[in-house]
């Protein structure tokens, strides 16, 4: 167990509210006004967690912080303060665990892929009319006639089930692998956007036995992915503030795989902390 003085764990709690405040603030905002933003809300709505739940500081597993009590659900109050139960929190998560450190063990043992050029969000709305894609309040920056001429010039190669799974039924037999979630453990890869965007969803499940701050590292990462995602789709952001990456040009497919690669360095620190976190928590529960 390591001991947080009670100044410190206050000051981290306090600095995690103000950083995370600045993306809820606007977001409950713009809830309340009922106006959806098609970056800054995503991550909210697809992945489900609630705002309070990112806002809520935790130390992660092995912390006691000193002079707390009654600190919330999940703790106990310790000699000297309060402490995460994971005497009782770690063996009901041990299945979650174990899956997710094989995802993100096998992910991060393969050779980052950098040749999909964001075709997922383009084979989402392929052969659809415009009233049936699924951003369909925000106009697309060209006609479906020429979006279904983009997908149809080179073979899709999304890696990633949960991108593949919104694929119309007439893209999913242009993609190179016909992926499912059984399967997902063997062809997720460290190139691939939705895959490092989704390190916030594994980071979310972890807590609170995983610190707040890692977290949050997770949802900056994906908040910036989101950005790129949705410049490369065939959606027109630019009202938004968000200019296009032509990604059915050279220069746009470059400037996408450049995107790619900056991200992929930028989640691999976080992926293996996520996979630390996972390692260090089964063998807590294999001793438990």
């Amino acid at each position: 167990m390591r001991v947080l003085d009670r100044r410190e764990w206050e000051a981290r709690a306090e600095a995690h509210r103000r950083r995370v405040d600045g993306w809820i603030g606007p977001h409950l905002s713009r809830r309340r006004a009922g106006v959806a933003h098609p970056v800054e809300d995503f991550l909210f709505s697809y992945y489900g967690y609630r705002p309070s739940r990112l806002r809520r500081w935790h130390p992660g597993a092995g912390v006691v912080l000193e002079g707390a009590r009654k600190f919330g659900t999940g703790y106990v109050d310790v000699e000297g303060g309060a402490t995460l139960d994971t005497a009782a929190l770690v063996p009901r998560r041990r299945e979650t665990l174990t899956w997710v450190a094989g995802l993100l063990a096998a992910t991060a043992g393969r050779p980052g892929q950098f040749g999909c050029f964001g075709m997922h969000e383009w084979a989402m709305v392929y052969r659809l009319p415009p009233d049936r894609v699924r951003h369909a309040t925000q106009p697309l920056r060209m006609s479906p006639e020429a979006v279904a001429a983009v997908v149809e010039e080179r073979p899709l190669r999304c890696s990633h089930f949960d991108a593949f799974r919104f694929f119309t039924p007439q893209a999913r037999p242009l993609n190179q692998a016909q992926l499912t979630r059984e399967h997902q453990a063997e062809r997720e890869q460290p190139g691939c956007l939705h895959a490092n965007m989704d390190l916030y969803k594994w980071a979310s499940k972890l807590s609170p036995l995983v610190p707040a701050e890692l977290v949050a590292d997770c949802f900056e990462l994906a908040r910036d992915i989101r950005a790129v995602d949705m410049r490369a789709s065939p959606y027109d952001l630019s009202h938004h503030g968000y200019p296009p990456i032509p990604v059915e040009t050279p220069a746009g497919r470059i400037e996408y795989a450049a995107a790619q690669r900056d991200f992929a360095e930028r989640a691999a620190p976080l992926r293996r902390r996520l996979l630390a976190a996972c390692e260090g928590l089964l063998a807590e529960a294999g001793a438990l």
